[in-house]
C-alpha cells in the first residue's frame, strides 16, 4: 500500500465519520494475509479464524492510540502475533499442558484438518517448524513463507535485524537437521 494511501487510510479509521467504512476496506486489504500469518502459528482452521476475529476486535479498540510510528501493517501484524501467541498460552492453561504440547497436539491434528491442503513433504516441513522455539518458528515462518525482510521483522517483533538473522539461520538448521534424521 502506498504511504499516502495509508496515511489516508489511517486518518479515516481514526475519524468517527469514516471509521466503519474505513475498517471494512481495512479488512478487505489485510483479512487474508494476516488470516495465513495467524494459521501457522495456531495450525488449526477454527482456532486462525477465532484469533483473527480477536485481532481486528483489538485493532479497531486501539487504532486511535495508532501513533504511525510503525508502519499501519507492521502494527497490525505485531498484534496478530501476540493475540495468537497469548492464543496458544491460553489453551494450554486451560488444558493444563505446555504449550509446546498445544503446538505438538495441532501438528497431529493437520493431517485430519480438511482445511490443510499440503502434501506429506508440507506436513514433514510443519512438524520440523514445530519442534522449534517460538520465537524461532515465528521468525522461520515471517521470513520463509511470508517473505518479509529482516527490517520488517525487526519491526513488527521489535527485535534486531542480527538477532532476527541469528535466529532464522539457527532455524534452519534445525529443520534441515530434521529433515535428514526423519
Amino acid at each position: 500500500m502506498k504511504l499516502e494511501t495509508e496515511e489516508i487510510l489511517i486518518a479515516d479509521l481514526q475519524s468517527e465519520t469514516n471509521r466503519d467504512i474505513a475498517f471494512r476496506e481495512l479488512i478487505s486489504l489485510y483479512k487474508e494475509r494476516l488470516y495465513w500469518h495467524i494459521r501457522k502459528i495456531v495450525l488449526n482452521h477454527d482456532d486462525a479464524d477465532d484469533v483473527l476475529q480477536n485481532t481486528f476486535i483489538k485493532i479497531f479498540r486501539n487504532i486511535k492510540g495508532f501513533k504511525g510510528e510503525s508502519k499501519l501493517y507492521s502494527w497490525m501484524y505485531r498484534i496478530a502475533t501476540n493475540e495468537a501467541i497469548t492464543f496458544i498460552h491460553n489453551k494450554a492453561k486451560h488444558n493444563q499442558v505446555s504449550s509446546e504440547k498445544v503446538q505438538q497436539i495441532a501438528i497431529n491434528n493437520l493431517e485430519a484438518d480438511v482445511y490443510f491442503e499440503g502434501d506429506e513433504i508440507q506436513l514433514k516441513l510443519q512438524k520440523a517448524i514445530a519442534t522449534l522455539p517460538q520465537k524461532q518458528q515465528l521468525v522461520f515462518n515471517m521470513k520463509y513463507f511470508d517473505e518479509h525482510t529482516y527490517e520488517q521483522l525487526s519491526e513488527i517483533l521489535e527485535t534486531s535485524v542480527g538477532a532476527l538473522k541469528s535466529s532464522y539461520h539457527i532455524a534452519v538448521k534445525k529443520i534441515t537437521a530434521y529433515l535428514t534424521e526423519n
